[in-house]
């Protein structure tokens, strides 16, 4: 059974991560009026500072995801291993 709790924590990991993603751009986008710099658009031009500044933010919001999907995990996973106990 932790392997199914391990699955489902990855699952919520990867559905945060992607939530977060959204959310950095969106508030990139209305706190700066560009898109957020990805790389891979030629067309706009993009000073270093901003993408560094972007790539920080962008960081930041990422480990804080996997930081907090990785205890729910484990809180998770206790919470499993007790009540196993118990019955």
């Amino acid at each position: 059974m932790t392997i199914l709790i391990k699955l489902l924590g990855t699952g919520v990991s990867l559905a945060a991560g992607f939530a977060g993603t959204k959310l950095v751009d969106t508030i990139w986008e209305k706190s700066t009026g560009n898109k957020p710099p990805k790389g891979h658009d030629d067309d706009v031009p993009t000073t270093l500072r901003t993408a560094l500044t972007f790539a920080l933010i962008s960081a930041s919001v990422s480990a804080i995801i996997q930081v907090l999907a990785n205890r729910g995990t484990q809180r998770a996973i206790t919470r499993f291993s007790k009540t196993q106990d118990i019955v």
